[in-house]
């Protein structure tokens, strides 16, 4: 008599990034995205998606991605140009309030991501576990308690409302410019190369994956 086996099924991650905006020609974490779509690993499958950069019509998009994919984890990344690490985002908050336009021309300004929902949502990443572990591999990064109030925030916001009720692991991670995207600005902003970037992810959802309870040290910041 031959002894049954149960297999661990695998478990898909959506990893979604954003077309370029505001007049760019490239978005570091659609590029990261595609990099990494099919990528399979130990007990899970990437699959990625593009999202516009339009308030409304991204979560359109996002939610019919995850009706189509079914994922057990979403990571939702998006470009924080001028900022020098990978960003793992702890806190979506209520409010769309644009400094400059989005693809579809849209302004708003002080209005709620969702009627009537909370102030905030909290990561349900291991957004401190991923950290670590991308220090310990040499990558910059560090915990952000902001992720604006342009399109990344509304889709960090309604993701994580979208996600309530369900065993859907699910937050947001910014990345820096590329090299060629910093050379074009006369500031000359940090940037991190494509490669490093796509690393950097691999790492993130290697760690979502496994990991149930975040580890549990100081990443917070004085202002």
């Amino acid at each position: 008599m031959t002894a049954s086996t149960t297999e661990t099924p695998t478990k898909i991650v959506l990893l979604t990034g954003f077309e370029p905006f505001n007049g760019a020609a490239i978005n570091p974490s659609l590029e990261a995205a595609r990099a990494l779509d099919g990528w399979s690993g130990p007990g899970f499958t990437v699959v990625a998606r593009q999202l516009p950069c339009v308030f409304g019509t991204a979560l359109d998009v996002l939610r019919e991605s995850i009706a189509g994919v079914k994922p057990d984890i979403v990571i939702a990344v998006g470009q924080a140009g001028g900022r020098s690490e990978i960003s793992l985002e702890r806190v979506a908050i209520n409010v769309d309030d644009a400094s400059i336009r989005d693809n579809a021309g849209n302004q708003p300004v002080d209005t709620p991501v969702v009627a009537d929902g909370p102030a905030a949502y909290f990561s349900t990443l291991p957004v401190k576990a991923i950290v670590k572990a991308l220090r310990l591999r040499g990558f910059p990064s560090g915990v952000s308690q902001t992720a604006g109030t342009f399109v990344c925030n509304h889709v960090f916001y309604g993701l994580l409302h979208h996600a309530v009720g369900q065993p859907l692991k699910a937050g947001f991670i910014h990345v820096p410019f590329l090299p060629e995207q910093a050379a074009d600005r006369p500031e000359r902003p940090p940037s991190m190369a494509l490669r490093d970037i796509v690393d950097a992810l691999r790492i993130a959802v290697e760690v979502a994956v496994v990991t149930e309870t975040d580890t549990q040290e100081a990443g917070g910041a004085t202002h």
